[in-house]
C-alpha cells in the first residue's frame, strides 16, 4: 500500500490528464478535490490487486457528460435546484451501499483523466476507501461501452447514479453497455450535462483480470516525466513521447476550433497550422469528448485507439477540449494503445470504424 502525497498525486493528475487525450473531466477541478480531500485530513491509500482479498468488493466510479462549458442559460435552467452538500459521487456509492446491503472495500478510475481519476480517488479517500493501481480504459474514452469490462462481458450494473442537485436512482438490470450509455447519457443531459455514476459493482476475483493493471502507476509516470522536463526547462512534448513510448507529430498554432454539445458529448473539430519544422502542413482534429480521428494534410493520421495528447505550449499544461483558442501555440503526441485495444474485438469496439470512419486502424508507434 502506498499513501499518496500531494506531489504524488498531482503527477499522477497531470499524467491522467495528458493520456486524457483532451477528455476525462477538468483538471483545475480534479486538483480541487484532491486538496480538498487532503484538507480534511484525507488519505489516498493506493493499492494493487495482490493486496486485496478475493472475496472484497470494489466498484468503479466517475462522470458522465459533456466537457463543454456551462453557458448562462443552462445554469438559469437548474437555479431553483439546491444543490447537494456532500460530493455526488460519495452520495451514488452510499447509495449502492444501501442497495447491496455491504460496504465497498476498493474503488478503480474509470478512465485516466483529471477529472475522472480525481474523482475516483476523492471518492475514495472521502469514503476510506482503497484506490485500485489499475483502470477498464488506460485513457480517456466518450462512452460506457468503452471499456475492457465491455470487452470481457462484465455487467454494468448494478448501477447507481447520482446529479449535483441530490437526486439519484440504482438500475438493478440493463440490457448492455450501449444501453447503459443511452441511459446515463439522458440523465446527464437533464442534470447540467453532468452525472456521478458508480457502476461494475463486484468482487476483485471477478474484475482483477478484466481491466488494465498498474495504469495508474503508469499515468504516475507520465505526470513525473511531464513535471521534470517543464522544471528543467526541456521539451516537455517529447519527454512525455519518450516516456510513454510514443513520437512527437506536430508543433503550430491553433488556427480554428469549432465545438457544440450534442446529446451530452462535446463534439468539435480543431485545426493546427504548422510553424518551425512543420510550416506549412496542417493538422485537423476530430474529437467526441476525446480527441479520435485526426488528418494530416487531408490525409487521415492517427486515430483511435492510439492516444493523441495536445498540450498548450502558452501556458505549458496539457489541452483540455474545447479550450484550444485561435493562436494558441500548441504541440501534439501519439502514444501508443493499450493492448486491450490492439484486439479485433478492441479495435470493433474503439477503433475508426466505431466512429463511423471506413479506415482500418494501422498501429502508428510501435510496442
Amino acid at each position: 500500500m502506498k499513501n499518496l502525497n500531494r506531489q504524488e498525486l498531482l503527477d499522477i493528475l497531470y499524467g491522467a490528464t495528458i493520456l486524457g487525450t483532451g477528455g476525462g473531466g477538468s483538471l483545475t477541478a480534479g486538483i480541487a478535490k484532491i486538496d480538498d480531500a487532503l484538507a480534511q485530513g484525507k488519505e489516498f491509500k493506493l493499492v494493487s490487486f495482490d493486496e486485496l482479498s478475493p472475496d472484497d468488493y470494489m466498484c468503479t466510479p466517475y462522470s458522465c457528460g459533456a466537457i463543454s462549458p456551462i453557458s448562462e442559460e443552462e445554469r438559469k435552467k437548474y437555479e431553483r435546484l439546491p444543490l447537494s452538500e456532500k460530493s455526488p459521487h460519495v452520495l451514488a456509492m452510499e447509495q449502492m451501499e444501501q442497495f447491496l446491503g455491504k460496504k465497498l472495500k476498493a474503488v478503480i478510475s474509470t478512465e485516466l483523466g483529471g477529472g475522472n481519476t480525481a474523482s475516483a480517488f476523492y471518492c475514495g479517500a472521502m469514503a476510506d476507501k482503497l484506490i485500485v493501481d489499475g483502470d477498464p480504459a488506460g485513457r480517456s474514452v466518450p462512452g460506457l461501452q468503452h471499456s475492457t469490462y465491455f470487452l470481457h462481458n462484465v455487467p454494468i450494473y448494478p448501477m447507481s447514479v447520482m446529479n449535483k442537485f441530490g437526486e439519484g436512482a440504482v438500475f438493478t438490470r440493463i440490457f448492455d453497455d450501449f444501453r447503459a450509455e443511452d441511459l446515463v447519457r439522458a440523465l446527464a443531459v437533464v442534470s447540467q450535462n453532468n452525472i456521478a455514476v458508480v457502476d461494475h459493482v463486484n468482487t476483485v476475483g471477478a474484475l482483477k483480470d478484466t481491466v488494465i493493471k498498474g495504469a495508474i502507476s503508469h499515468a504516475w509516470k507520465i505526470g513525473e516525466a511531464f513535471r521534470k522536463a517543464k522544471e528543467a526547462g526541456e521539451d516537455y512534448a517529447q519527454a512525455v513521447a519518450q516516456a510513454g513510448g510514443g513520437v512527437k507529430i506536430f508543433q503550430g498554432e491553433v488556427h480554428t476550433n469549432d465545438w457544440g454539445t450534442e446529446d451530452g458529448f462535446t463534439l468539435g473539430t480543431m485545426t493546427v497550422a504548422g510553424v518551425g519544422d512543420y510550416a506549412g502542413k496542417e493538422y485537423k482534429i476530430w474529437y467526441q469528448n476525446e480527441n479520435i480521428i485526426t488528418w494530416m494534410d487531408g490525409e487521415y493520421y492517427a486515430t483511435v485507439p492510439d492516444l493523441v495528447c495536445v498540450f498548450n505550449d502558452d501556458a505549458r499544461e496539457p489541452l483540455l477540449n474545447p479550450y484550444g483558442e485561435a493562436g494558441m501555440k500548441v504541440s501534439i503526441i501519439v502514444l501508443p494503445a493499450p493492448d486491450e485495444w490492439r484486439t479485433p474485438r478492441g479495435l470493433e469496439v474503439f477503433g475508426p470504424k466505431s466512429f463511423g470512419h471506413e479506415i482500418d486502424w494501422k498501429p502508428f508507434c510501435k510496442k
